[in-house]
């Protein structure tokens, strides 16, 4: 049993995905969000779409560096999280603008004070100020701020994002087709839109990261941030500080600001994108959790996706392997690996989307390609070797 599972996570959900898969799957079986008729406006020309995610065990990170350093504004990189897994997630439907966006935060006001939620609160204010200066609207319309010290341990901070939208204008990965390739966009270094390098890490996997990257101090200091019914074996089980310092790319930083790297938002780039080149984009899939697995979901039809042209692992993901020990099978499970949004298109289009992206300072290549298969079915291919899925 991999670490991960020992600690009572699943990167693929299986347990989730069994519990719901007699659920209506909406509209478009293989949208990367479940998509409703328009029972808001009741035009069958529009749909509504509501989505739900969060930040995760991030705010338990945030917790340990602002308790470690004073940094309060930490807590802003959370709300950011909170945020961008929501609209990343729906500008895989294609859905970029007028969107409706509802809070939901759990506290412990015992570890949590009330300072915090004010960093939390303004800042997700602060974040939509932001987006909306790339013409990406989203309205606050407020949530629910909750003490339920019996429930979480530190904070649970999460959201869900609606939006009405035009029919003709989704994306439903229906045409993704064998003779697509693949166009990813680098999940790490620094956009003409971002402030500070960033590690890349997004908000999936800190489970991992947390407890196979820091010492077993922090278990001693602050007990309230893990089951206490864990083995001690999988708590807290690395050599490095939050404070230890690191030089990436010219940057320097310290491994708190690695991991707490605020979840990049390709909002700007793919409003840009599906605005001047709607008909270019056959298929949108976000690296979040199942990582470079997770595009098998959403597959029209069998096929085989081939990804051999990798983009190298950012150095966070390298620190986490190493102090893991995970395997490659279960690292590129886990965690995006370095692009953490992906465009299906036809090869003919494919430069003009990484131009596009240049345009922001992102890199993006042709990490793969579609082909045709009597199975679902994915290949990895690296200095790794290969992985079949």
């Amino acid at each position: 049993m991999s670490l991960y599972s020992q600690r009572g996570v699943s990167a693929q959900k299986e347990e989730v995905h069994a519990a719901t898969k007699h659920l209506d799957q909406g509209l478009f079986a293989n949208a990367f969000c479940k998509i409703y008729d328009d029972f808001l406006g009741n035009d069958k020309n529009w749909v509504n779409v509501m989505h739900a995610d969060g930040a995760g065990t991030k705010s338990i990170l945030a917790y340990l560096y602002w308790k470690e350093t004073g940094d309060i504004s930490v807590w802003k990189g959370i709300a950011q999280d909170a945020v961008v897994m929501n609209i990343d997630d729906l500008l895989c439907v294609g859905i970029y603008d007028n969107l409706l966006f509802s809070s939901t935060i759990d506290r412990n006001k015992q570890h949590i004070p009330g300072e915090v939620l004010e960093v939390i609160i303004n800042g997700t204010q602060q974040i939509f100020d932001w987006l909306k200066e790339f013409g990406v609207n989203i309205h606050f319309l407020g949530g629910e701020t909750a003490d339920v010290g019996d429930v979480v341990r530190t904070i649970a901070v999460n959201g869900t994002m609606t939006a009405r939208w035009p029919k003709s204008k989704l994306i439903t990965n229906d045409k993704i087709k064998p003779g697509d390739v693949i166009v990813g966009l680098s999940s790490s270094g620094q956009s003409n839109y971002e402030n500070e390098y960033n590690s890349g890490i997004g908000s999936n996997g800190l489970t991992s990261a947390r407890h196979d990257v820091l010492n077993k101090s922090y278990a001693n200091t602050y007990p309230q941030t893990f089951e206490p019914y864990l083995n001690e074996n999988v708590v807290y089980i690395g050599k490095h500080g939050l404070k230890d310092t690191i030089e990436v790319d010219g940057f320097k930083t310290n491994i708190g600001k690695l991991i707490l790297s605020p979840t990049r938002t390709y909002a700007p780039v793919l409003k840009k994108l599906l605005e001047e080149n709607f008909d270019a984009v056959h298929g949108l899939i976000h690296c979040s959790g199942g990582g470079q697995t997770k595009c098998m979901k959403y597959l029209p039809a069998p096929m085989r996706v081939v990804k051999d042209n990798l983009f190298e692992p950012p150095v966070i993901f390298n620190i986490i392997q190493q102090a893991s020990r995970a395997s490659y099978n279960e690292m590129y499970q886990v965690f995006n690996m370095g692009h953490r949004l992906e465009v299906f298109t036809s090869e003919d289009k494919a430069e003009d989307i990484i131009s596009l992206s240049a345009q922001f300072g992102i890199e993006a290549k042709v990490v793969g390609r579609v082909e045709a298969s009597d199975k679902k079915e994915l290949i990895l291919k690296g200095t790794f070797g290969e992985i079949v899925y």
